[in-house]
């Protein structure tokens, strides 16, 4: 029986890639400062603030009221919010009133409330990345310069797996290979023009099922091989000395 895997998904809501994973057997939580939408599982998910969980606890409660104790967080998949990073929200910065700010070593003519959104969504997203799991994935949109964000490992797109949408997310990863496609939509459009609001950011289902089948099988392997390196290492006889 192959071993299971426990899975964070930060900063989600919709369970799509939760959903995902326990559909392969693993125990994934998904945690948020929101419930869980109704079409959710409230066994699965975790409503409350994600920090402490990105530095390591591992004991709570999900939102049905079921006490969960694991050991540690295999992987933490976190999607921390891109409101004021992406790329898209760049021509809102400098949206009227504007002052002179400073924003990160650099003054600039923009919105206050934009700026001060600017450097607080640069330090989560921060936080996420040092986050506290062997095997780690941060997701968000192309990022706005300003946001000096470090060069994403890889990037997917959800038109990669048949859905009729585009829509170029980034992946910053640790100990995890970037994602491969499968079969592409011929003619995809723009989802950032068909949508609205927080559901632009929402992974789509055939994505979810793509990231949770290749990241998990090759952490199983990572963990095998791993395993069999140090069985080797243990049983080796030991060379006489020259």
């Amino acid at each position: 029986m192959r071993r299971k895997l426990n899975v964070l998904i930060a900063c989600e809501e919709s369970q799509a890639e939760c959903r995902a994973f326990r559909e392969l057997g693993h125990k994934a939580f998904s945690c948020d400062i929101q419930p869980c939408l109704p079409s959710g599982n409230p066994d699965w998910h975790i409503h409350a603030d994600v920090t402490p969980f990105l530095e390591g606890k591992t004991k709570f409660r999900t939102q049905s009221g079921k006490f969960i104790n694991i050991a540690h967080w295999d992987l933490i998949i976190a999607h921390p919010p891109c409101t004021y990073l992406c790329r898209l929200s760049s021509c809102i910065l400098y949206s009227k009133p504007v002052e002179e700010c400073e924003c990160l070593g650099k003054t600039i003519i923009a919105n206050r409330q934009r700026v001060d959104g600017l450097i607080k969504g640069r330090e989560f997203f921060l936080r996420c990345l040092n986050a506290k799991a062997h095997y780690l994935a941060v997701e968000n949109p192309v990022p706005m310069r300003l946001a000096q964000l470090p060069r994403p490992s890889c990037y997917a797109d959800p038109s990669w797996f048949g859905v009729k949408y585009t829509k170029k997310t980034c992946y910053w990863l640790r100990n995890l290979p970037p994602i491969m496609a499968g079969e592409t939509h011929p003619h995809p459009r723009s989802y950032v023009h068909s949508s609205r609001g927080k559901y632009r950011s929402r992974t789509f289902q055939p994505l979810a099922r793509a990231i949770a089948e290749q990241w998990s099988n090759y952490i199983l392997n990572d963990m095998k091989r791993a395993r069999q390196t140090t069985a080797r290492i243990t049983n080796a006889t030991p060379t006489d000395p020259p």
